[in-house]
């Protein structure tokens, strides 16, 4: 399809699409950013967040697409880190 064919409708899947990937690329910026001001490796909670978002925005975007490859994939990810925030967010409670 060459872009004269596309429709607003694939124009807003393909802007979609893009903010999900950035959403997702993000995480990796605020990862290195904050290993290097600690001086070690470290993941902070907003690469969680990112994660997150960017999954949630390109499930959407491989949903729309109907690939079910990309759909397994962005599912198995999000599972994982909404998993790691419940672990995070429950380690600062105090015990009951």
């Amino acid at each position: 399809m060459t872009p004269s064919e596309l429709t607003t409708i694939d124009w807003i899947w393909l802007g979609i699409g893009f903010a999900g990937q950035a959403l997702f690329s993000m995480r990796f910026l605020i990862q290195w950013i904050s290993s290097e001001r600690q001086r070690k490796s470290v993941i902070p909670v907003a690469f969680w967040y990112f994660s997150i978002a960017g999954g949630l925005t390109l499930l959407a975007y491989a949903i729309h697409r109907r690939d079910p490859v990309f759909i397994l994939g962005q599912l198995t990810g999000v599972f994982i880190y909404a998993r790691n925030l419940y672990f995070i967010h429950t380690a600062s409670r105090p015990p009951a």
